[in-house]
């Protein structure tokens, strides 16, 4: 697969990020205009190297991979939690959303990627981005087992890198 310039295809080079996999690299768009916290969040987060080498800990074919969990198992955060931002955007596949436990407004830094379109959970997750090219390595992550997707060797993030570092303008 040739190597594509995400800096010619990304619409808004300031709220995309260059996920590194194992196979290679997938453009995410971010999504300031429906979620303008946990895009900046995110922001922070990518900047500190924060998601550099964590796992997708579930994956369940057909539906999602998640990752952004410190300690590989779906029970870490970074210790901020978010208010959430749903919005009418819809699950579908490339969809990027928060991943949270029962309390809407405990998303922190777990995020997940769905494979497929997952209308039920329109208007209970925060939609923050998509994936606009590389969809087919998503599809390469490694599958878990049983009805939470445990994977027993998982795929790690590479790095995620925002492709354009953002300057505060100074006054």
């Amino acid at each position: 697969m040739a190597k594509v310039s995400f800096s010619k295809i990304a619409k808004d080079k300031e709220n995309a990020l260059v996920l590194k996999l194992k196979d290679g690299e997938v453009l995410i768009e971010m999504r300031p205009d429906l979620a303008p916290n946990h895009v900046a969040r995110i922001k922070e987060l990518v900047g500190e190297g924060y998601y550099d080498g964590l796992n997708f800990h579930r994956v369940i074919d057909g539906f999602m991979a998640q990752t952004g969990c410190p300690l590989g198992d779906g029970t870490g955060g970074s210790g901020k939690k978010l208010k959430a931002e749903f919005s009418n955007e819809p699950h579908v596949r490339g969809t990027v959303s928060m991943a949270r436990a029962m309390n809407p407004d405990s998303g922190d830094s777990q995020f997940f990627i769905c494979f497929e379109d997952a209308p039920w959970l329109d208007g209970q997750y925060t939609v923050w981005g998509k994936v606009t090219h590389g969809m087919e390595l998503i599809d390469n992550i490694t599958k878990g087992s049983g009805n939470n997707g445990t994977v027993a060797n998982p795929d790690k993030i590479v790095s995620l890198k925002l492709l354009k570092k953002t300057t505060k303008k100074s006054k």
